[in-house]
């Protein structure tokens, strides 16, 4: 299997203030939906930040999120092995297949394809 990416998901109340400051550092919005927007580096364009102020379907906000290569393998290695699904596996309107999981710290993780 193959990762692709990972990133922190940050809770926000604060989008314009969090573009400002991350921009500080250098990171320009590469996505912006509303309610979720991510930012990432022009140099290394996987160094990503994603905030959210909810979730357009989920039930919970994710801590991070995984993009992998196949999110199938993914999600039926993780039901095999028991692990807590919080948020089924699904095709999402803008572009991707995901499902969130509980690791065994109580983080939520969006497993995440690009289709």
């Amino acid at each position: 299997m193959s990762i692709r990416r990972a990133m922190p998901d940050i809770r926000s109340e604060a989008m314009e203030e969090s573009r400002e400051f991350y921009g500080l550092m250098g990171f320009e919005e590469v996505m912006n939906l509303g309610w979720v927007m991510t930012l990432a580096s022009p140099s290394n364009p996987t160094a990503q930040v994603t905030f959210m102020t909810h979730d357009e379907t989920a039930p919970v906000v994710p801590d991070m999120s995984v993009e992998v290569e196949d999110v199938d393998a993914v999600h039926a290695r993780m039901v095999e092995n028991g692990a807590e699904i919080v948020h089924p596996l699904r095709n999402e309107e803008w572009g991707v297949r995901r499902f969130f999981v509980r690791d065994p710290n109580g983080r939520v993780v969006n497993v995440v394809s690009h289709k």
